[in-house]
């Protein structure tokens, strides 16, 4: 669910960016977007390693 939160807040940013040229505005969401990219949520790791014991 929290990906697909993050996607949509890109999209909605891309779409945002495409209709302003106002430099200021567009600096703030390429801002957005990337802070959104960043935080991304990213899948667990899982290791495979047998104990040492």
């Amino acid at each position: 669910m929290e990906n697909f939160i993050h996607q949509e807040n890109i999209e909605l940013y891309r779409r945002l960016l495409a209709e302003t040229t106002d430099e200021g505005k567009r600096d703030s969401l390429l801002n957005l977007m990337r802070a959104e990219a960043a935080n991304r949520a990213s899948p667990p790791i899982k290791c495979k390693t047998k104990p040492l014991n």
